[in-house]
């Protein structure tokens, strides 16, 4: 158990070349701790682009969610970091990354006026009418929360 504790720590502060070694060794790389969190989700929510890309090109996948339906890129487009999104993206992870509810990456993005978020998200086809189990869509997200800065782009279309 310690050990396991240590490993999903390395995930947390973004250990990268103790993670690549770990992976290198054998640990799989689709290990999940008591929450269902893979190394991949803890080291994209934490926002440590190195430590993903470790555990990417180590096998871990980018669409395994955690035992709420969370995905990778839901976190990272929640706590704002591009960076992890593209890198997510790049390895395979589905752009809408819905959660069971159907709240998509894109909805999590404009629901804090992540403007730089919700266009990478749509540049890389994320659906801006797609929409979750209450039947809202990223525009109503974003309504309902005041982002007026994304609800003000979402409106204008995706040329704006």
């Amino acid at each position: 158990m310690a050990f396991a504790r240590e490993v999903f720590d390395c995930a947390r502060r973004g250990d990268a070349p103790m993670l690549a070694k770990l992976l290198e060794k054998g640990l799989p790389p689709n290990l999940r701790n008591e929450n269902g969190d893979t190394m991949l989700m803890l080291a994209s929510y934490h926002g440590h682009v190195d430590a993903v890309k470790a555990l990417l090109n180590g096998g871990a996948d980018a669409n395994l969610r955690n035992d709420k339906g969370q995905t990778p890129i839901a976190g990272a487009a929640f706590k704002g970091y591009q960076a992890i999104i593209d890198t997510l993206l790049d390895h395979g992870a589905d752009v809408e990354g819905a959660s069971p509810d159907g709240r998509t990456a894109l909805m999590i993005a404009a629901m804090f006026n992540r403007i730089d978020i919700v266009r990478q998200l749509i540049a890389r086809g994320a659906n801006p009418a797609a929409r979750d189990a209450q039947g809202n869509d990223a525009q109503a997200a974003a309504r309902t929360m005041g982002a007026t800065d994304v609800l003000a782009l979402l409106q204008a279309g995706p040329s704006a």
